[in-house]
């Protein structure tokens, strides 16, 4: 007979898997379980009919999720990928190809594509298609320089962009956050870093994504924040838009933070062409939601599973 304990484990496993789109890693840790053990707990789930699966195929109904979500958020487009797990690197693989197939059709001569950095983008940047787009511009929409040792994929992002557009990256060589507003201010009145600045606001492609205030959240690994500001912020906020913290309507919730942070402003994301929000998984939800309350993107480059939720 199985153990109540059992049992326990089994529904508790289940639904932060099958419900709440935990990978098997992180569960692991948030449980104290084995990778083994966790995948035994969901075979266990499904032979005693804990969990039941049924195959609705994405594919039969993406149009009208499509439609629905462009109308309710009053987006241009809507691009839903349908990765084959919900393990963070099949959503990030699905979605770089997505975003790459949307790029090689979008993209013209002489457009500016802004760009930022992280797992999101570098997946889009290693999807790229190669075209012969001409004098195409690639900008960054925000600080490059870390605080650590941490990758933020800067190099990556930039040699992928400029060997598929033929162009040479115009790099922010700065903190993304200044230690205060005056000498942020002060730095960029530098010639050179204004005229980056002002490309960026030219932008005819954005391409960013939101970020969590979760623990392991680029932004707080990168060294920005002590444990004070980091536990305020994941009260503020819903989540962070090109490093600009925002709350569930998609309204700044620092304005010394924002004034010191070297990134577009968000309402100039608003003036692109193509405004383009990629990000999947679950834990990623609530700052979708806060990015498109703030009406800062037009197109949304989004997983199935997370699409069907935002409706």
């Amino acid at each position: 007979m199985d153990s109540k304990q059992q049992i326990k484990q089994a529904v508790q496993v289940s639904k932060l898997y099958y419900l709440d789109g935990v990978t098997q890693a992180e569960i692991g840790k948030k449980l104290n379980l084995s990778r083994p053990t966790i995948s035994r707990l969901l075979q266990f789930a499904r032979e005693k009919n804990i969990v039941k699966i049924s195959i609705n195929d994405p594919l039969s109904n993406i149009e009208d999720l499509q439609h629905q979500l462009k109308e309710k958020y009053q987006l241009k487009d809507v691009i839903i990928s349908t990765p084959e797990s919900n393990e963070t690197a099949e959503i990030l693989s699905s979605l770089g190809k997505a975003t790459a197939r949307y790029l090689d059709k979008k993209v013209k001569d002489n457009d500016v594509i802004g760009v930022s950095w992280g797992r999101t983008l570098v997946s889009v940047a290693r999807q790229l298609i190669p075209n012969d787009r001409k004098n195409v511009q690639v900008v960054y929409l925000k600080g490059t320089v870390a605080n650590s040792t941490h990758n933020n994929y800067v190099v990556e992002v930039t040699k992928c962009f400029n060997k598929c557009y033929h162009t040479q990256a115009q790099i922010l060589p700065l903190p993304l956050i200044f230690e205060n507003k005056q000498i942020k201010e002060m730095v960029i009145k530098d010639k050179f870093i204004n005229e980056i600045l002002d490309t960026g606001k030219r932008t005819s492609v954005a391409l960013f994504t939101v970020e969590t205030t979760e623990q392991d959240a680029t932004l707080f690994e990168l060294g920005y924040f002590n444990d004070q500001q980091i536990k305020t912020l994941q009260e503020k906020a819903a989540g962070d838009l090109v490093s600009r913290f925002i709350d569930e309507r998609g309204k700044i919730v620092d304005d010394q933070l924002n004034d010191r942070t070297v990134a577009i402003a968000l309402d100039d994301l608003k003036q692109a062409r193509e405004s383009v929000l990629i990000a999947g998984g679950m834990n990623k939800l609530k700052a979708i939601k806060a990015a498109l309350a703030g009406k800062y993107a037009n197109v949304l480059v989004t997983d199935s599973l997370v699409a069907q939720h935002l409706l």
